[in-house]
């Protein structure tokens, strides 16, 4: 994590003039000291100093070129929830002074955000937008840097993407910024001892070596390196050197030299140590599922020694010789099968792990921000001075209520997937009448949504109609969609409406907001998917409540064919 973010701090001094006075050089070095030994006091106050000096000389680029060099420091800190204010803060800045063409940085820093949470579409997203915001306003000598970045979050699930995008990285820099190329070239030698193309890697090392010899360096010559004894059979060697000189990287690459020489049991006994010394909470899950492994392979040990021993006994005989040869192909079908699984335990293993850690990450990042506003609330209550200001105690009191509320929805969110992960059939002997249902669904959003927005009740049912059903589950399902609906509706109107069709009641939540493309009809409904990172919850209204509705018999759906907002349908059958 720590070197992708020292790249970026790279690309952020990528258009820095170097032809800038003597004292700029000075001011810019004593903060790239500080920010490399991770100093927060010194860093914090050469940063302002240079800052000053930028903003003086009227230089808005390296002005804000520097800020993102704060949220990435806060970010090498692990300190995210700060990173991401200072990224939100960024953003707005730059869009309320319109300064389109440095937008680009803001979106940057949010790739990488989203990358640290594991939230690696996302992260993608980010960056190629950053790449087209490039070519827009002619920054072509950073681009080669920003489609590094997607390579290293693409290379785990397509290392062909990889591939494509390390070309295009190396053309664009032949051009603007040909000082990358040779470590560009050196990225994609690596890649192909990431896919397993051992040969590749071996014809680009020569190449590497050679421009070694011409005084070009790289940033992945440690990698280079380790990985090229790891490919002529030196593997305790590269292991070793990683070690010894690759300082976090080293703790990457050792399980995938371990995994690429087939030595899954040290493969699992690195992952295990790179986990401890990262976090005690992904320590558990790891420990466990290593412990499960190691138990297996005692087993199997167990067994061997078992049927070598009973071999030896039968060696005085033919019919013991028989039986011997019968024991030696059972012990190699059964190390194949143990190593077999070994392996898919491995893989599935890290990724539970980096699923956990997104989902933790996500978790704490959405409770925190409304609890931070709620704590800063509550102590400019407390001040004095508010006594005579009523309108400013109402504005405060609505922020409490509001960050309370998103809180309560995400553990509600949380809490219902559990519910009906753990539950087969939902009881369904609630009668509620059902215009009575949706009446008081408007009622309880009237104050959520903005005051350009209007809730409509269009319903073609009686007012005596019930569906036999459970009461909580529905409102459940409802209080979701009407959830996504306020969200992402700042004007214009929101409307429920309700009707029969044969034999199911058809309740339609339809709003004129930002809207869904047609093509993400079915992914929204997976667990943690969020189609604008910036705003609020984890991606869990959605795919709640079609579980629920599935559990009560019916489903929900977008409506693709709706435009001017998005359509959901909720359809459930009566009995």
């Amino acid at each position: 994590m720590t070197t992708t973010l020292l790249l970026a701090f790279g690309v952020c001094h990528a258009d820095v003039d170097n032809n800038k006075d003597a004292k700029f050089k000075v001011l810019r070095d004593s903060m790239t000291h500080a920010f490399n030994d991770g100093d927060s006091a010194r860093f914090y106050t050469h940063l302002t100093n240079l800052q000053n000096y930028l903003l003086d000389n009227d230089d808005l680029h390296g002005y804000y070129t520097q800020r993102c060099n704060d949220i990435i420091f806060e970010m090498n800190r692990q300190k995210i929830f700060e990173a991401y204010t200072k990224a939100q803060e960024l953003s707005k800045e730059l869009r309320e002074k319109k300064l389109n063409k440095e937008f680009y940085m803001a979106v940057n820093m949010m790739g990488h955000i989203n990358k640290y949470c594991g939230n690696k579409e996302a992260a993608k997203k980010c960056w190629y937008e950053v790449v087209d915001m490039m070519e827009k306003n002619g920054y072509y000598e950073s681009i080669p840097p920003i489609y590094m970045n997607i390579v290293n979050v693409a290379l785990d699930d397509d290392s062909q993407e990889a591939f494509e995008l390390l070309d295009k990285a190396k053309e664009i820099a032949q051009k603007y910024s040909p000082e990358r190329v040779f470590d560009i070239e050196t990225r994609k030698t690596l890649t192909y001892y990431n896919s397993g193309d051992i040969e590749s890697f071996l014809k680009g090392y020569k190449v590497y070596k050679e421009g070694e010899k011409q005084g070009k360096s790289s940033v992945h010559g440690r990698s280079m390196e380790a990985y090229y004894l790891a490919s002529i059979g030196k593997v305790d060697e590269a292991v070793e050197y990683a070690r010894k000189e690759m300082g976090d990287e080293g703790a990457d690459a050792i399980p995938l030299i371990y995994e690429r020489a087939g030595r899954w049991e040290d493969a699992y006994k690195s992952f295990k140590q790179q986990s401890l010394a990262s976090d005690s909470i992904d320590n558990v899950v790891i420990s466990n599922s290593m412990h499960g492994i190691q138990d297996q392979i005692k087993l199997y040990e167990t067994e061997k020694k078992s049927a070598m021993d009973r071999t030896y006994a039968m060696l005085g005989a033919i019919f013991l010789l028989t039986l011997l040869i019968v024991a030696l192909i059972y012990i190699v079908q059964t190390r194949k099968k143990h190593m077999v699984e070994l392996s898919k335990a491995y893989k599935k293993a890290m990724e539970s792990e980096k699923m956990k850690t997104a989902f933790i990450q996500n978790v704490t990042h959405e409770v925190r921000t409304p609890l931070n506003i709620i704590t800063g609330f509550a102590q400019v209550i407390a001040s004095p001075d508010l006594a005579d200001n009523p309108e400013e105690r109402q504005h405060i009191s609505k922020m409490m209520q509001k960050s309370t509320r998103q809180v309560t929805v995400l553990m509600d969110e949380i809490i219902g997937l559990s519910l009906i992960d753990s539950t087969d059939q939902m009881n369904k002997d609630d009668e509620p009448k059902i215009n009575d249902v949706l009446r008081n669904l408007l009622t309880e959003y009237k104050s959520y949504v903005t005051e350009e927005t209007e809730l409509k009740l269009e319903t073609e049912l009686s007012d005596g109609f019930t569906l036999k059903t459970n009461s909580n589950m529905l409102n459940r399902i409802l209080a979701c969609l009407m959830e996504n609906a306020a969200k992402y509706t700042s004007k214009g109107c929101i409307t429920l409406r309700a009707k029969l069709e044969e034999k199911l009641l058809k309740i339609t939540v339809e709003d004129t907001g930002s809207g869904i493309p047609a093509k993400e009809a079915e992914r929204i409904f997976d667990r943690f998917v969020k189609l604008d990172s910036f705003k609020e919850g984890i991606g869990l209204g959605l795919p709640l409540s079609r579980r629920l509705a599935e559990q009560l018999g019916g489903n929900v759906e977008l409506d693709t064919t709706y435009a001017g907002g998005a359509r959901f349908i909720v359809t459930l059958g009566i009995s």
